[in-house]
């Protein structure tokens, strides 16, 4: 049976308005590792608008197959072959890059697995380098939309284990792993992009 190409409309709808901010953080050459590439549709675009970055995908394994019709696809020569990722495995597989983006995984990640990424994340850049986080965010405790609060409600009745973030648990753990709030943008459908400052 032929695998077919994943398509996420949420990608689709947010990849521009992420680059936006992307194309103002990610300004000097380097590797840009994506943690929870999916289906590859975030990668390909940005990778198709900034040529000076070297992006790097990674993800489960299963989700492996379809990204990599996305990139070959796309067959753009800044983009590498997508590594599996497991954050809560050490070592990762990667050693060394110069900024981190990943989108809509704190909600899907267990806390052990939030923390786990962050520490990799804190142990992979160097001072100076940033980390960009999309997705959903509580803020003292409250949603900032009555939609997202549904969505909150889904993910924990569909497993417990997942849910939206608050922003003051968020900042703990940056603080232990040397990261300081560089930016807080607001995105369309109530989603934010967090732009962490390694220390």
């Amino acid at each position: 049976m032929m695998l077919q190409k994943p398509f996420s409309r949420a990608c689709e709808n947010n990849k521009q308005p992420i680059l936006d901010v992307l194309v103002t953080v990610f300004t000097e050459p380097g590797i840009i590792l994506e943690i929870g590439s999916g289906s590859g549709q975030h990668v390909v675009h940005f990778a198709g608008h900034l040529p000076h970055l070297t992006w790097q995908p990674s993800d489960q394994s299963q989700y492996l197959p379809g990204c990599r019709m996305w990139i070959a696809d796309a067959a753009l020569k800044n983009v590498a072959a997508p590594l599996e990722l497991d954050v809560m495995r050490q070592p990762w597989p990667v050693t060394a890059a110069a900024g981190v983006f990943s989108a809509n995984t704190a909600h899907i990640m267990h806390w052990p697995m939030v923390q786990a990424m962050f520490a990799g994340v804190g142990t992979l850049l160097a001072s100076g380098h940033y980390f960009c986080l999309y997705g959903p965010f509580k803020y003292h405790g409250s949603h900032t939309s009555a939609s997202n609060a549904r969505f909150d409600q889904q993910l924990r009745a569909e497993d417990p284990g997942m849910g939206v973030r608050d922003m003051h648990d968020l900042e703990l753990l940056a603080t232990q792993h040397s990261f300081n709030l560089a930016h807080d943008h607001a995105l369309p459908a109530n989603n934010r992009l967090l732009v962490w400052r390694k220390q």
